[in-house]
C-alpha cells in the first residue's frame, strides 16, 4: 500500500511538472501572437511610447482602416484567395489520379516510378536551374506560375497511395462489370469512398497556397499578380508601409505610424487562414495516421 501511495504521488508530481513545462511552451508560442495583437489594435503615435504588453492602451482601428485603404491590399487577398482555390482543385486532381495508378499492380515500371519519385523528394536541382525552367515555360509574370508548379506533390501521392491501397478491390470489381472504365472508377468509386483523404490533401495545399509568399518574390514583378502573403512581405521587410503612409490623408495618417501599419498588415493578411485552421486541425493528424492502422 505505501508503496502504491508513493507511485501514485510520483506520479502526480510527474503530471504536474508536464502540465507546467506544457503551459510555458504555449506561452512562449502564443504570447508573440497575442502582441502583435495588441499593439495592432492600440493608436499607433501611443504604441511608439511602449510599455503595452497585455491589452491596449488607447485602443484604435486607424491603423485597419490604412490598411484597407491601400490601394494594392484587396488586389493581393483575391489574387491570394484565387490561387488558393484553384491551387487546391488542381493539386488534389492530378495528385489523386497518378496515386490511383500508382495503386494498381498492373501498371508496368511502377517500382522505377516509385524509386525516381522517391529521389525528387530528398533532392532538387537548386533555385536558378528552377528559375530557368519556370522562365521557359513563361510563366514569369504569369497567374498560372502558382498552380501548374505545385499541381502535383509526391509527398502527397503517397498519402493517397496508402488510403487506396486499402479501397476493398470489390468496389472496382463491381464497377468493371457495370461497363465503367479506370477514368469512371477513379472519379465515381474511387473519390467519393476517398473524401477524408481528399479533404486532409486539400487542407495540406491550401495553408501552403496561402502561406506561399516566396513564389511571388522571385516570379512576379507585375504588382497586381502578388499574393497577400508577398504584399505582407514587401510591407515588413522593405519600404512597403512607408509608401502607405504617405498616401493616407492627412486626417487620417495623424494617429498611424509604420511600425502600426506593418503590425496590422500581419493582422489582416494570417487572420484567415488562423481563424479555419483550429476547425480542420483534426484533418492533420487523420492525413499522417492514414495507412498507418489497418483496421
Amino acid at each position: 500500500m505505501f508503496s502504491a501511495k508513493r507511485q501514485s504521488a510520483s506520479e502526480f508530481t510527474f503530471e504536474i511538472l508536464i502540465s507546467v513545462l506544457m503551459l510555458i511552451i504555449c506561452f512562449i508560442t502564443l504570447y508573440p501572437i497575442w502582441y502583435v495583437l495588441v499593439n495592432a489594435f492600440n493608436d499607433g503615435e501611443d504604441a511608439m511610447r511602449g510599455g503595452i504588453y497585455w491589452v491596449p492602451r488607447v485602443f484604435s482601428l486607424t491603423s485597419f482602416r490604412a490598411v484597407f485603404r491601400s490601394d494594392g491590399i484587396m488586389t493581393a487577398m483575391w489574387i491570394t484567395v484565387a490561387k488558393t482555390v484553384i491551387g487546391v482543385v488542381v493539386h488534389v486532381f492530378f495528385t489523386a489520379m497518378v496515386a490511383y495508378a500508382f495503386s494498381r499492380k498492373e501498371l508496368i515500371g511502377r517500382k522505377v516510378y516509385m524509386l525516381i519519385g522517391t529521389i525528387t523528394m530528398f533532392f532538387g536541382g537548386g533555385l536558378i536551374p528552377y528559375y530557368l525552367l519556370i522562365r521557359d515555360l513563361h510563366l514569369l509574370d504569369n497567374f498560372l506560375v502558382y498552380i501548374i508548379p505545385a499541381a502535383f506533390s509526391f509527398f502527397d501521392l503517397i498519402i493517397f497511395l496508402s488510403f487506396f491501397r486499402e479501397i476493398p478491390a470489390g468496389l472496382e470489381e463491381a464497377a468493371r462489370i457495370d461497363g465503367a472504365n479506370d477514368f469512371k472508377i477513379f472519379y465515381k468509386v474511387i473519390i467519393p469512398v476517398s473524401m477524408p483523404v481528399v479533404a486532409t490533401i486539400a487542407l495540406f495545399h491550401g495553408v501552403y497556397q496561402w502561406n506561399d509568399y516566396f513564389t511571388g518574390m522571385i516570379y512576379m514583378n507585375d504588382m497586381d499578380l502578388q499574393p497577400i502573403q508577398t504584399f505582407l512581405y514587401r510591407v515588413v521587410a522593405q519600404s512597403g508601409s512607408n509608401q502607405m503612409l504617405a498616401a493616407m490623408p492627412s486626417g487620417v495618417s495623424v494617429s498611424v505610424t509604420s511600425q502600426s501599419l506593418k503590425l496590422a498588415t500581419m493582422v489582416v493578411t494570417t487572420a484567415p487562414i488562423v481563424i479555419v485552421y483550429p476547425f480542420l486541425q483534426k484533418y492533420f493528424v487523420k492525413g499522417f495516421m492514414i495507412g498507418s492502422i489497418k483496421g
